[in-house]
């Protein structure tokens, strides 16, 4: 499969390359990701929540081990654990305090019955690494389905709470006496972190979720302080970095992972340098 691809590739045959149908998925499952990737990155940031996406990844990598283990669907699988992981770091670690402390708990304890599930798995290697570094072959109709519907899901909570959201992730106190349901935001975000997570795994791997969920909502931090610009800019970078990684990944046939860490880094690093200038031209 990896020499057909490559061949492809080099004969810049586009045509035939996007015509295979996983190819196809895989590039579908990026552009959802990276929309609900975008519209929650500025969050993620701004509520200083990149670790709860760690430790929800490797939740959902653990789901996702336990699935693989008992035949089942891998994206049901990481669904429910990132779910899971969502719930018990928003009603558990609540305050800014106790969160770290929480997630890091539950991190070490999700990661150690992964690791033992993927042990006893005796199914093909390339599943077991698939969950730690994505694989483009792994997302099938049932993974786009469920991929669909938790897209669905996400932006129409969003479509519902943003504005709180928002309210409550740029300043939290004010927001609580101005009668912004922190409490249940809390949570209620954390779920939809834990959802996206879950749908991102099987396409990144639960090793650089990160890169999706947290890379394009900080590039855009350093280059605009609106919160509609930011999250316009995120959703551009999520998908410049998840497409641009998946194309670039077919012709050695190696994991998308490594391609759209790399992308959503320079991108990273462009913004800090943008921002960097833009501020010496003020002073000046």
């Amino acid at each position: 499969m990896n020499e057909y691809l490559s061949r492809l590739f080099t004969m810049e045959n586009i045509g035939e390359l996007l015509a295979l149908p996983f190819v196809q998925n895989a590039l579908l499952a990026a552009a959802l990701l990276g929309v609900v990737a975008g519209m929650l990155a500025p969050l993620i940031v701004a509520r200083g929540m990149a670790f709860a996406v760690h430790g929800t990844a490797e939740l959902a990598f653990t789901g996702g081990a336990a699935a693989l283990l008992l035949g089942i669907s891998v994206s049901l699988g990481a669904v429910a654990g990132a779910v899971a992981a969502g719930l018990v770091f928003g009603l558990l670690g609540l305050r800014q305090r106790e969160r770290d402390s929480v997630i890091g708990v539950i991190l070490a304890f999700g990661l150690g019955l992964g690791v033992l599930f993927l042990a006893l798995y005796e199914g093909r290697a390339s599943n077991k690494f698939g969950l730690l570094t994505g694989s483009i072959v792994s997302v099938d109709s049932t993974n786009l389905a469920v991929l669909g519907s938790v897209v669905v899901v996400v932006l129409a909570v969003l479509a519902v709470f943003y504005r709180p959201l928002l309210f409550a992730s740029t300043d939290p106190d004010v927001a609580a006496a101005r009668g912004v349901p922190t409490r249940l935001l809390s949570p209620l975000f954390a779920v939809l972190i834990a959802l996206t997570t879950a749908i991102a795994v099987p396409v990144v791997g639960a090793i650089l979720v990160l890169a999706v969920l947290v890379i394009p909502g900080a590039a855009a931090a350093r280059v605009t302080s609106s919160p509609v610009l930011a999250t316009v800019l995120a959703i551009v970078f999520a998908e410049v970095s998840l497409l641009g990684g998946t194309v670039l990944s077919l012709a050695p046939g190696l994991p998308i992972s490594g391609y759209v860490a790399t992308i959503a880094f320079l991108i990273y690093l462009g913004c800090r340098l943008v921002g960097r200038l833009r501020g010496r031209v003020r002073v000046g």
